[in-house]
C-alpha cells in the first residue's frame, strides 16, 4: 500500500508515540495519576504521548496549527491546516489493564478532514486513510460491514459514566436501541469504534458527547471505507455538536430513526 507523505509522517509519530505507551502499559500499576475530572483520569503516559506527536509532527510541517487533547490549540502560522490529536483515547482502559485504547490523529485542511491515523499499539492495528485513497488495517483495505436490518446488526456505542453526559436521555436511545438489534458493545475507546465500523467489525456506532480529537480520524475512516456517518440530526456538525452516528447507508439510516423515537415499554 502506497502512503503519501504526509500520511506517512502521522504513522511515524503514532507508532513513536505508541512505543512509548506500550512501554507504559506494560507497567500500567506504577504510573503516576492525577485526577483532571470525576471519573476522567489523565496518566503520566498521556502527556508524554501527546509531547511525542507534537514534536513529531511540528518538525515535519513546523507551521501547522493544533487541536490536542491535553495542549487545547495551538495556533501555527498555517491557518489552512490543522492536527488534531487525541495521545490516548481510551485512558480508563489503559489505566486498568485494559487493551482497547489508541493514538488518534487527522489532518484538517480548509475545514475537512484529509488524512487520519488511529492505532492500537496493544494489538498492533494500524488504521490508516486518506480522502479519496481509501481506508486500510495495516495494508488490508477495509469496508463497511454489508448487513443492512438492524436485527441482524452489532452497535456500538459509548455509555455515560460519572459527571460525563446525561444518563436518563442515553437510557431513552438504549432501549430503543436494544428492541431493534442483535447486539450493543461499549468498548470505551470512541476512535477504536469508529475504526471498527470501517473495518465491519461494528456494523454501526453512536455516542454522545464527544470532543473533535475523539472522532476527526474515524469520521474519514468510515467515509473511505464506503460507510456514513453524521451528527443526530443528520447533518454534518459532528466535530461542532459532539454527536455522532456511523454505519452503512441502511444502518446509519436506521439507527438516525431509532434514536428519534420516545422510550416505549417491551
Amino acid at each position: 500500500m502506497a502512503r503519501s507523505a504526509i500520511l506517512n509522517v502521522m504513522v511515524q509519530a503514532a507508532m513513536k508515540a505508541g512505543r512509548s505507551l506500550a512501554r507504559d502499559f506494560g507497567e500500567v500499576q506504577n504510573l503516576q495519576v492525577s485526577l483532571k475530572g470525576p471519573g476522567d483520569y489523565v496518566s503520566q503516559a498521556d502527556r508524554k504521548a501527546e509531547e511525542i506527536i507534537h514534536a513529531e509532527l511540528s518538525r515535519a510541517r513546523p507551521g501547522y496549527s493544533f487541536l490536542m487533547e491535553e495542549r487545547g490549540v495551538v495556533e501555527g502560522e498555517d491557518d489552512q491546516h490543522r492536527w488534531i490529536v487525541d495521545p490516548l483515547d481510551g485512558t480508563t482502559n489503559f489505566l486498568h489493564g485494559l487493551p482497547m485504547f489508541a493514538i488518534s490523529i487527522a489532518l484538517e485542511r480548509q475545514g475537512q478532514i484529509v488524512a487520519g491515523v488511529i492505532y492500537n499499539p496493544a494489538m498492533d492495528e494500524l488504521y490508516t486513510a486518506e480522502r479519496g485513497g481509501g481506508a486500510f488495517l495495516n495494508d488490508r483495505r477495509l469496508r463497511v460491514a454489508g448487513r443492512t436490518k438492524l436485527s441482524d446488526a452489532v452497535v456500538g456505542t459509548g455509555i455515560p459514566h460519572l459527571g460525563r453526559g446525561h444518563h436518563g436521555h442515553f437510557l431513552v436511545e438504549l432501549r430503543n436501541v436494544m428492541g431493534e438489534t442483535a447486539g450493543i458493545r461499549r468498548i470505551g475507546a470512541a476512535a477504536l469504534d469508529l475504526a471498527y465500523v470501517a473495518a465491519g467489525r461494528l456494523d454501526g456506532f453512536w455516542e454522545e458527547p464527544l470532543a473533535p480529537w475523539d472522532m476527526a480520524a474515524g469520521i474519514l475512516m468510515i467515509r473511505e471505507a464506503g460507510g456514513f456517518v453524521s451528527d443526530k440530526q443528520g447533518g454534518s456538525n459532528m466535530l461542532d455538536n459532539g454527536t455522532i452516528v456511523a454505519g452503512n447507508e441502511a444502518i446509519h439510516r436506521a439507527l438516525l430513526k431509532t434514536l428519534k423515537k420516545p422510550v416505549t415499554t417491551r
